[in-house]
């Protein structure tokens, strides 16, 4: 299931989908993006990881639980465990959000080791070091809260 989630994810950032009518509003474009909410323990520093390092551009914030960025046809949702919103309220049988885990989105690079260098040296934290299979090779980066971003370099 997680690599089926991964895999609708890249395709997001990859190609928008096209609808049979053409030409789209704007209402039925939102409908064309993908939408991931990662928690995270305090908003400054992921959204500065975020924006800083990876490319995304600051859509919207509510200063301390909230924050939407933009890469392409990916939104990402930064969401604390505390504060007003749903994402805060804890699940029916007590259990409530936390960051980290093994969930991931995925980012494409052109020249892995050269973007794993590179984020080496702003001091970044990353789960592992770069695996090989036939589809490519990937690398862990934890954001500030432990959440991790993939990055995956196709192969050629």
């Amino acid at each position: 299931m997680v690599w089926q989630i991964s895999i609708l994810m890249l395709m997001a950032l990859v190609s928008p989908l096209q609808t049979a009518a053409g030409a789209q509003s704007k209402e039925d474009t939102n409908m064309d993006r993908v939408r991931v909410r990662y928690m995270v323990n305090e908003l400054d520093p992921a959204v500065k990881f975020y924006t800083t390092y990876l490319g995304f551009q600051l859509e919207r914030e509510s200063k301390r639980n909230f924050a939407m960025l933009e890469r392409g046809h990916l939104e990402l949702v930064l969401s604390t465990p505390f504060g007003p919103g749903g994402a805060a309220k804890p699940m029916s049988d007590g259990r409530k959000a936390a960051p980290g885990g093994w969930n991931r989105i995925i980012l494409n690079v052109h020249d892995l080791p050269a973007e794993v260098a590179r984020l080496r040296g702003a001091s970044l934290h990353f789960r592992n070091d770069i695996v090989s299979g036939p589809g490519g090779s990937e690398i862990l980066l934890d954001d500030p809260s432990g959440n991790p971003v993939e990055l995956f370099q196709p192969a050629n």
